[in-house]
């Protein structure tokens, strides 16, 4: 074990709970952001008719990384608001703690689309996969972050095992265009929600 192993660690915890009131801060406005996205990207999802398999997955893939390049950018702006360098000890392990759940959802919705199967309505599993990946994503990152994270991120798990027990009862009247709602409706929905709920209790506590 390295000397410094237990320092630096101890550093990070340290500067995470000084910092808790500023990422709650700070993940308002991203919450906010993410959730104007999704149902903005739902709608025009519907309006454009993407509804093939590859579109689909295509489509809502170059939405989530348009959505995680916004989030950090206002992270970023907070950071310099605040003074404080972008790329801190904290950014660096949420960072770690997001990325082998967020790459198993790319890499499983590559192999949904890309792989030549003859069952046409594949991309049923594909909301509730992101659901439960990106639930996994949010709740490792609450570690390093305030409670109420922990507890979103179970939220779109929760939410997405109970949307995979469901489609397969819909048959054959869940066609894409629902899929594009259901991405509207929980990834829209859930991040405008608690970003409004952050935002107004944030309010509350410096009043």
């Amino acid at each position: 074990m390295e000397p410094n192993w237990a320092t630096d660690h101890l550093q990070v915890i340290r500067t995470l709970m000084e910092r808790t009131a500023i990422y709650r801060r700070a993940m308002a406005p991203v919450m906010l952001l993410l959730g104007i996205l999704g149902i903005l990207a739902s709608i025009l999802g519907l309006i454009l008719s993407i509804d093939s398999i590859a579109g689909f997955g295509s489509y809502w893939m170059l939405v989530s990384a348009i959505g995680i390049t916004g989030a950090y950018f206002k992270v970023r702006s907070q950071a310099l608001r605040d003074s404080e360098p972008f790329w801190s000890p904290p950014t660096k392990r949420v960072t770690q703690a997001v990325i082998p759940p967020l790459l198993a959802g790319f890499v499983a919705t590559i192999v949904i689309v890309a792989t030549p199967l003859d069952d046409p309505r594949r991309f049923i599993w594909i909301p509730p996969m992101w659901m439960i990946l990106y639930g996994c994503a949010i709740h490792a990152a609450g570690f390093f972050m305030p409670r109420g994270m922990k507890l979103f991120g179970w939220g779109f798990i929760v939410c997405g095992c109970i949307v995979a027990g469901i489609l397969p009862q819909l048959e054959l009247s869940y066609s894409v265009a629902g899929a594009h709602t259901t991405m509207g409706i929980f990834f829209g929905g859930l991040h405008l929600a608690y970003g409004a709920y952050l935002y107004f209790t944030e309010r509350k506590n410096e009043a």
